[in-house]
């Protein structure tokens, strides 16, 4: 950790609130001053994490995010507004965040996580706070905290529930310990896919902050080998045990993290962009897997079969042309594609790149 530098009179004003409770004072702020933390992903979790982290005034802040903001994330990402779309999410949140508490330094990745990064990124800082939405990369997270020796605070929204737990500190149980293997490709929709309640992220978001502090400052219990689960509709909450598994042994990082979750490899699918299929439409089908409600509200003609009935009316496709898959992102049309090729479908598939912006 940095050495630590005494609170300015200013400091003492911002965080009075704090000073003034027992289990914090002046001794517990310099430890929030002396803390650097490093949130994975500037979306839905990240947003209440960075805010109230700041707010606490963590010294150092860390965010990466390779993403920009997009509209569809306005109704729960609220560090952003119209005017940042376009913008990169962990820079536009650290400039908005600044103003909030200028006393708080911030070091933005303008990048996603990868393999090649992570271990060394973790490395410079004393906590990581997991607020990514898919698999691969939440495993990717969990074993590199784990190279890096580093206590990992993870949570994970799903429509309505979230869950929250501690992972790898001080040899406590891992992200693995509770999901030894990921979940069978498509099982699990992720939120862009069924949808979030708005107000979820920022429930989970800021339980994460709150287990953060307590790891910081060294009180309470931190949900050690326990996982928080929250209903919103209900508004019940539990608290599940569970043990450590010393069976399982992280030495380096999959080769292969997408892979490794029987994902597809992207890079690997035939694409094509918005403005080609654009150009010549009259050489291609179109097939929208989206759902009902999206398709009534926009479309673009085609063939429309929701990816959950595509299985059963597969004898509907045309064969004599190439059928460029659509959706509204891209993940499910390539989910399509695979359940297309795994019957053996006879013409070129091609997936129609960002989905259906892309025709716009």
């Amino acid at each position: 950790m940095q050495n630590t530098i005494p609170l300015t009179v200013e400091e003492k004003k911002q965080y009075h609130r704090h000073l003034i409770l027992d289990q914090i004072g002046n001794a517990g702020q310099l430890k929030l001053k002396k803390a650097k933390v490093l949130i994975i992903g500037a979306g839905g979790l990240g947003c209440p994490v960075l805010q109230y982290l700041a707010g606490a005034g963590v010294g150092l802040i860390g965010v990466i995010d390779g993403d920009k903001v997009d509209q569809s994330n306005l109704q729960r990402q609220i560090l952003y507004t119209t005017s940042d779309i376009g913008s990169f999410k962990a820079a536009t949140a650290a400039e908005r965040l600044s103003k909030l508490n200028p006393f708080v330094k911030f070091e933005i990745f303008n990048i996603f996580l990868n393999k090649e990064n992570a271990v060394e990124l973790f490395q410079q800082f004393d906590i990581i706070v997991d607020g990514t939405d898919n698999f691969p990369t939440r495993y990717l997270v969990n074993d590199a905290c784990v190279l890096a020796n580093k206590p990992l605070v993870f949570g994970s929204i799903f429509k309505f529930q979230g869950q929250v737990s501690v992972f790898n500190y001080k040899g406590s149980g891992t992200y693995r310990c509770l999901f030894p293997t990921p979940p069978a490709q498509g099982s699990v929709p992720n939120c862009s896919d069924v949808g979030v309640l708005g107000v979820l992220p920022g429930i989970i978001g800021s339980l994460q902050a709150n287990e953060a502090i307590k790891l910081i400052l060294g009180i309470g219990e931190p949900l050690v080998n326990k996982l928080l689960y929250f209903d919103t509709l209900s508004l019940q909450q539990q608290i599940l045990g569970y043990q450590k598994n010393n069976d399982i042994s992280i030495s380096k990082l999959e080769e292969d993290y997408a892979f490794f979750c029987g994902e597809i490899n992207k890079e690997k699918n035939n694409k094509i962009t918005g403005e080609v299929y654009l150009k010549a439409r009259q050489d291609y089908y179109l097939l929208d897997v989206r759902t009902y409600n999206e398709y009534e509200e926009e479309n673009f003609g085609g063939f429309h079969i929701p990816l959950d009935e595509l299985e059963e009316r597969l004898g509907e496709l045309p064969n004599d042309k190439v059928l460029v898959v659509m959706c509204t992102t891209g993940k499910r049309s390539a989910k399509a594609i695979e359940l297309l090729l795994k019957y053996n479908y006879p013409r070129t598939l091609l997936n129609l790149e960002e989905g259906i912006v892309s025709l716009f």
